[in-house]
């Protein structure tokens, strides 16, 4: 059987793209190829290495890569995955027949408050991150 290759792409690769590739590799049973870029990557988001390893996922070793980087490879993917507001218009559009694809989340890089009160919020994108994966694989059985 051949996979789907599925791209998620956010302006950093620091945070929301990068949940998301976690929790699709998780739910995906092996359906999907998943990568996940950024238009300007920027190291793991702390915030998001915590609370991603309370949900079970590791993360700490994980690299932010460039969505250029990969649309420069020649990468083909069946769909492309914006996760945050401003980039739906921004991306590359990679060759061949791609699906695309727009859910916007919160930034975890724009939470203000205490680090409680910023891990309480992050918390709240990665249970939806996780909600519409588990939702998009159902649809696409």
């Amino acid at each position: 059987m051949t996979k789907t290759r599925v791209l998620f792409i956010c302006e950093h690769n620091s945070a929301r793209s990068q949940m998301a590739e976690a929790f699709l590799r998780k739910h995906g049973d092996d359906q999907f190829e998943v990568e996940s870029a950024g238009l300007e990557p920027r190291e793991i988001n702390p915030l998001v290495i915590e609370v991603m390893k309370e949900a079970g996922i590791e993360m700490s070793g994980k690299h932010a890569q460039s969505v250029f980087d990969l649309f420069r490879q020649g990468n083909l993917y069946g769909h492309v995955i914006t996760v945050c507001d401003d980039l739906a218009n921004k991306c590359p559009i990679f060759p061949g027949i791609t699906k695309r694809h727009h859910w916007p989340f919160d930034d975890p890089a724009r939470f203000s408050g205490t680090w409680d009160e910023k891990i309480a919020k992050t918390r709240q994108v990665r249970d939806q991150i996780e909600h519409r994966i588990r939702e998009w694989i159902a649809e696409n059985r």
